[in-house]
């Protein structure tokens, strides 16, 4: 099992900033990553081939994210809007690109689970969608269905809010 060590050593990191993506929770993350690493650890032996082991524990990952048990647990939502900084702090550049980041985890919660998993693996993993339609056991057109439909959501949401409604009620 010392492969397996040195797998969970050099891989973690990496697996767990997979499922962070997926959820956007990092207490949800490190549990779906720790699922998926205790399956890899009964089956060692059946998943070390020619690809290695992580194609199988980022599937399970996946799968464990877009199961039903796991719905109940995205109850919690985050607060709606940044507050003000502290009277005397500076808000740097650093905290726009925080806000910026912030708000764009906001839009990718508003997604169902299949549309935001294709987002993650096509724009963060950069699958292609040949690839994602293997792992999410569906077609390539329903991949690419998911994506466009994930990506009209995601732009009407930021057209919506760039669109301010001008003084007095009027737009």
């Amino acid at each position: 099992m010392q492969e397996f060590t040195e797998f969970v050593l050099g891989r973690s990191h990496a697996l767990l900033r997979f499922a962070y993506l997926l959820t956007g929770d990092r207490h949800l993350a490190e549990d779906l990553t720790q699922e998926a690493l205790v399956r890899a650890h009964r089956r060692w032996s059946g998943i070390v081939g020619a690809e290695g082991p992580e194609p199988y524990v980022r599937k399970a990952i996946l799968r464990q994210y877009l199961s039903w048990r796991r719905r109940r647990s995205f109850a919690e939502r985050p607060i709606a809007e940044v507050p003000d900084p502290l009277p005397g702090t500076v808000a740097d550049d650093t905290a726009g690109r925080v806000v910026e980041a912030d708000a764009m985890w906001t839009l990718l919660a508003t997604l169902p689970r299949s549309q935001r998993a294709v987002m993650v693996l096509r724009y963060y993993e950069d699958l292609p969608d040949a690839e994602i339609s293997r792992l999410l056991n569906c077609s390539t057109s329903t991949v690419r269905v998911h994506a466009f439909h994930a990506l009209q959501k995601l732009r009407a949401a930021l057209a919506k809010d760039r669109v301010a409604p001008a003084p007095g009620g009027h737009t």
